[in-house]
């Protein structure tokens, strides 16, 4: 998909003492940006279904996973009362989803909204895969808190030094 973009110009002639302005329109066509991709992990959750239906919603990002343990290969967007299927089959392997998102070079993230027994291996493998991760995970532990915010410290050195 290409973006048209188009500016308004005044050219100005000169011709002798009289000075003529014309309107000049340019138009040229670019490449759209990309569409970060988003996953949803925890999808079938009420709060996972309500952030498909806001990714689908908003503009620059697309539902590029669900994962769940529940509703195995059910459409997502059936599952959230979408008027259109998704085509998205939620899928209980992160580490699937993850890989395929990544063989495209796109960028992605990881919306968590598992539980604190298994968020620092999502976000673990979400990193290892070179996406970022946004988690919400009610009742999580400080330790577990400690625990992400010194990977994350860690992970941010390794990328960018």
């Amino acid at each position: 998909m290409a973006a048209l973009s188009c500016h308004f110009h005044f050219t100005v002639h000169k011709v002798s003492k009289n000075v003529i302005t014309r309107p000049f329109i340019s138009c040229s066509m670019q490449p759209s940006q990309s569409n970060i991709k988003v996953v949803i992990n925890g999808a079938a959750k009420e709060i996972g279904r309500a952030a498909v239906i806001a990714v689908t919603k908003a503009r620059g990002m697309e539902v590029a996973g669900a994962v769940d343990s529940h509703f195995v290969g059910e459409d997502i967007g059936k599952l959230c009362d979408m008027e259109e299927p998704l085509e998205i089959p939620i899928i209980n392997d992160l580490t699937m989803v993850l890989g395929s998102i990544s063989q495209s070079k796109e960028t992605g993230v990881v919306v968590d909204f598992t539980d604190p027994s298994t968020v620092y291996d999502n976000v673990k493998q979400a990193t290892a895969f070179g996406m970022r991760s946004v988690v919400y995970v009610p009742r999580i532990k400080l330790d577990s808190v400690g625990a992400l915010s010194a990977f994350c410290d860690k992970a941010s050195m390794v990328s960018t030094g």
